[in-house]
């Protein structure tokens, strides 16, 4: 009996089974009349099977998302024995060009969707994608980092509530596991309203690319990619730990303005009281203890050595209760 596969055409051209195809979702061009491509890399089995979107860059200098979707194309991990896989390595180009979190126009393309044909640049690239791309697949990772000087600890968010979204960042196995609600807007918020099932990685800082966080990313893939029986790896990648589930967090804002230090390595445990940051004057006359608000871990640390009056600096994670 001959085998019939369902028919993958993705911004307009048809994705064969056993064949690849390195596409380019093109929304706009630069004020000088150049055209900007966004590069889409799909992968097709000759078996038929889900599809998953592994995509980064959706904020311009969020750079450790796209060393790791870079990592899974140049070792083959893109390459699916059953299934699809669709890299979107870079997402907003206009940010990757200038090294910024936004658009040319000032908007967070991540508060732009779904998106409208006709509306502001940002909406048009949500609008396109969900139009273009998302219909296509049925699970999405997408990798973040911290903005600013704000560099987060390896975790992935989720709704607890979820079961499935859950498991799926169980078979991640990130250090931490944070019950995240949805947010209008969201590209996250869009793909749950589709039916599909997707997983925030947040991980590292900005304009940097870092080891721990990379590998920790590419290991998630490559868990993932497993569990969904889409490719196997040669070499180990068993989990050597237990996530944390994260109930809730909140963030501690500094309680001056000053020279900051952080006192405690990010991904601590702390209990409430603990002394983890110091704020100082550059004179030697003032010195303020900051002390944990409360009994948690941290999962993100501001790292700039300045900050002002109410600045977040430690973000605590609360341990969920019989997780």
């Amino acid at each position: 009996m001959i085998q019939k596969h369902k028919k993958i055409i993705i911004l307009g051209k048809e994705i064969l089974p056993g064949k690849g195809a390195q596409l380019n979702l093109d929304v706009a061009m630069l004020h000088t009349r150049t055209p900007i491509l966004v590069p889409v890399i799909v992968e097709r089995a000759k078996v038929d099977g889900p599809t998953v979107l592994l995509m980064a860059g959706l904020h311009g200098d969020e750079i450790n998302g796209v060393e790791i979707i870079r990592k899974v194309i140049r070792k083959g991990f893109n390459k699916p024995a059953v299934g699809t896989i669709i890299c979107l390595p870079v997402f907003n180009i206009f940010g990757f060009l200038n090294v910024k979190r936004e658009l040319p126009d000032g908007r967070d393309l991540n508060r732009s969707f779904p998106g409208s044909e006709s509306g502001s640049l940002a909406s048009q690239f949500a609008f396109h994608f969900m139009k273009e791309i998302a219909p296509h697949v049925d699970y999405v990772i997408d990798f973040h980092t911290g903005s600013a000087q704000r560099n987060n600890f390896p975790q992935v968010r989720c709704v607890m509530d979820d079961t499935e979204s859950v498991e799926l960042a169980k078979i991640f196995n990130p250090p931490f596991i944070l019950n995240s609600s949805y947010i209008s807007k969201t590209i996250r918020e869009s793909i749950n309203k589709k039916g599909k099932k997707m997983l925030l990685f947040e991980g590292g800082k900005t304009n940097s690319i870092e080891e721990m966080i990379v590998e920790e990313g590419l290991n998630g893939v490559k868990r993932f990619l497993s569990h969904l029986g889409m490719r196997t790896f040669k070499f180990d990648i068993s989990k050597d730990r237990e996530p944390i589930f994260l109930s809730e967090s909140k963030w501690m804002r500094a309680p001056n303005s000053g020279m900051f230090q952080a006192t405690v390595q990010n991904g601590s445990k702390v209990t409430k009281g603990d002394v983890i940051g110091l704020v100082t004057d550059p004179y030697g006359n003032f010195e303020r203890k900051v002390k944990a608000s409360s009994t948690g871990y941290i999962i993100c640390s501001n790292e700039s050595p300045v900050v002002y009056k109410g600045d977040a600096i430690f973000h605590i994670g609360k341990e969920a209760e019989g997780k």
